[in-house]
């Protein structure tokens, strides 16, 4: 297996623009991510894609190899799919730019599930134990076969009792493994897929083109930043976990 990791990074941000390059206790969001997944990997294997030159700057800036994708990919795995045309690599690993607390033994766990199911779509996946991210349409939920296979993904809170009570439920990790022939089959899709438009969730187009996709245990420890409120969190975070 030849894997590589692709950090997609977008300047333009609806909810917080500029979002890769916000400092976070002296570091830009997208160096913090990259560094997390270079204690897993070797850095030479990792690669940050954009389209902005003042994220290619800083990038380039700490020693992080950049690849420039086209400013018209509609999500980050258009972008990864863009740099798999090319890049000589099997599997196209998927860490989004915006997970600067991203664990290492998470990142190391997606590179032993690719090993074991070679061919299969991969997206992280843990317990949610909070009723408020439960209920948050930040955060991506989780339904999913007892053989972990992808059942549907949805911002909504489900799964839900008739009350619509919380009582258990799996929130997305924002890590994936994509092997070369899926991603050409979604660079190929031009537009989002119906339910991709109105969850704005970019793993149901996988679904919806037909494709099967496998959720991979992971830990609850990954914070996702949507929001400014999400930059205070992670900052304190950081300072406690003395990263």
């Amino acid at each position: 297996m030849k894997p590589v990791v692709i950090i997609p990074a977008r300047y333009e941000s609806s909810r917080l623009p500029g979002k890769p390059l916000i400092e976070l206790c002296g570091l830009p969001m997208v160096v913090r991510t990259y560094r997390q997944c270079a204690k897993a990997c070797p850095p030479e294997q990792i690669f940050v894609a954009t389209d902005d030159p003042r994220i290619q700057s800083v990038c380039e800036s700490f020693g992080i190899a950049v690849l420039r994708t086209s400013s018209a990919c509609l999500t980050g795995t258009d972008r990864v799919a863009e740099c798999a045309t090319i890049m000589d690599a099997d599997v196209f690993i998927n860490v989004q730019g915006d997970e600067p607390l991203f664990p290492p033994q998470d990142l190391r766990a997606m590179f032993d599930a690719a090993e074991r199911y070679p061919g299969d779509i991969l997206n992280g996946v843990c317990e949610l134990d909070d009723e408020a991210q439960y209920r948050s349409g930040s955060i991506p939920k989780v339904v999913m076969r007892p053989d972990h296979r992808l059942l549907y993904m949805s911002r909504a809170p489900i799964p839900a009792t008739k009350a619509q009570a919380f009582v258990k439920a799996w929130r997305q990790v924002c890590v994936y493994a994509f092997p070369r022939p899926a991603l050409e089959a979604f660079r190929h899709r031009r537009t989002k897929t119906p339910l991709e438009q109105i969850e704005d969730i970019e793993i149901l187009r996988f679904l919806e083109l037909g494709w099967d996709v496998r959720m991979v245990p992971m830990s609850s420890n990954s914070v996702a930043v949507d929001t400014p409120d999400d930059v205070a969190h992670v900052t304190r975070l950081i300072t406690a976990r003395g990263l």
